[in-house]
């Protein structure tokens, strides 16, 4: 560890220390601390965090409050060191740096499904297409982190399956990789007392439990009881101090509920940290379009999450339509890309189409591939941020680079080509151009 990293850490460290004392009156040292580290990296996002810290009447001054009062304060500074300071002021300029030497894209996260098995078959989850004897060893995905880190990806997302099926080699990835941020999609069912204490433990683990919505709805899709289990885990990880989010798939059956007011603040009484929203996808050979929202539904769950966003102490995330924030497509290792239980590496955890596996080639060489190299050359796929996708609201964009690449489908149960899957989207992309054309401009302008 070299000296500047050892500044950064002690001073966020010490920060942290001093915050405890009195949080009302020193949370802003957290972002003096900021200010002298990152020089001009993070700027406009500082100032945000800043006038949330200082200002007892912005919405989310209560969130970080509740923050401090509320999570164990070890989990909470480790999660903020290997966060702020390995994944961000550490990791992305070295990001940056291979960005340039390579001339292609270099993530800020990776996604990895550690098994393919599940104690569930929710109805209509995509992961269950790859059936249930596919498993990453523990060497592969600790070969994984460290190819990340040497290239400065200091998170890692587990998808599935159902990443807890392994709960026991992720707290050991855990422990050998104290120096990143782990968070794991989870059907919460096996969050028990023990797995909890492990979490406080090693101190670098995030659970984002899925919901449906209310208990019907959770229930129908995921099993009897499921609902119950999943508020269980909430309750212990409540209890235990922990930190911890939801992730909702928002549809054309349950956009409204889902994106409600009331299920929005039971989100908030449960004491979630996080709500991860995303759009349905009609990933798979057998998956329905019908689930597709309409453009009025998309527009609905658009004004609605900004709205809450703005009143409401929860920090929420719109995968389709927050992309104005981040330029676009995410995908294709631009910040993130998916390895599936495989070894498979794809552009995008909804995007199963891949001319590399992890247990064949290294991760550079693999995003400096045909497959990642037409991702990078073709970013942003399109001006208007509402409509960043090469699958859902560009398809043509995905059919060109599978056919000019030769990427091969990676569903091992069921292959779907590309063009299955695009004609699945031609319609929804025609109808939703327009409508968020309308919004972008409508945006912007007012920006202006």
């Amino acid at each position: 560890m070299d000296v500047s990293t050892t500044m950064k850490k002690l001073g966020l460290e010490q920060a942290i220390k001093y915050l405890y004392k009195d949080p009302e009156k020193n949370a802003g040292r957290l972002m003096d601390w900021a200010d002298r580290f990152a020089g001009e990296e993070f700027g406009p996002q500082r100032a945000v965090i800043r006038d949330i810290i200082e200002d007892p009447a912005n919405p989310y001054h209560g969130f970080v409050m509740h923050m401090i009062k509320d999570v164990d304060r070890e989990v909470l500074t480790a999660v903020a060191v290997n966060f702020f300071v390995n994944a961000s002021l550490i990791g992305w300029p070295k990001q940056e740096e291979l960005r340039k030497k390579y001339n292609c894209n270099i993530p800020w996260a990776i996604l990895l499904d550690p098994t393919s098995a599940c104690n569930l078959h929710c109805t209509g989850c995509w992961a269950a297409e790859y059936g249930n004897k596919l498993n990453l060893t523990y060497e592969e995905i600790d070969d994984i982190i460290r190819q990340g880190k040497d290239m400065g990806v200091y998170f890692y997302i587990y998808t599935g399956g159902e990443p807890m099926v392994r709960r026991a080699d992720l707290i050991r990835l855990c422990e050998n990789h104290d120096d990143c941020v782990f968070l794991a999609f989870t059907n919460g069912t096996l969050i028990d007392e023990a797995f909890a204490d492990e979490m406080l433990r090693v101190k670098n683990f995030v659970p984002a439990i899925s919901l449906e919505g209310f208990e019907d709805a959770t229930d129908s899709r995921r099993g009897q009881g499921v609902y119950q289990k999943a508020r269980a885990a909430m309750d212990l990880l409540h209890r235990k101090k922990l930190l911890y989010g939801i992730s909702s798939c928002y549809t054309s059956a349950n956009y409204d509920s889902i994106t409600s007011e009331a299920y929005y603040d039971s989100l908030i009484d449960m004491g979630a940290y996080f709500i991860w929203y995303f759009h349905y996808m009609p990933v798979g050979n057998d998956a329905s379009t019908e689930l597709l929202p309409t453009p009025e539904q998309r527009e609905v769950v658009y004004r609605r999450i900004r709205d809450y966003r703005m009143r409401k102490p929860l920090f929420a995330m719109d995968f389709q339509n927050d992309a104005e924030f981040v330029g676009g497509c995410i995908a294709g290792g631009r910040r993130y890309l998916h390895i599936n239980a495989n070894g498979d590496v794809d552009p995008c955890v909804f995007v199963h189409y891949s001319d590399g596996n992890i247990r064949e080639k290294s991760l550079l060489d693999i995003l400096r591939g045909p497959l990642f190299m037409a991702y990078h050359d073709g970013q942003p796929f399109n001006e208007n941020m509402l409509r960043p996708c090469p699958m859902l609201e560009n398809p043509q964009m995905l059919r060109a680079m599978v056919d000019a690449t030769g990427a091969r489908s990676t569903d091992m149960q069921s292959p779907e080509s590309a063009e299955h899957l695009c004609a699945k989207c031609d319609s929804y992309a025609r109808a939703w151009t327009p409508e968020a054309d309308k919004l972008w401009n409508t945006s912007q302008s007012g920006k202006k």
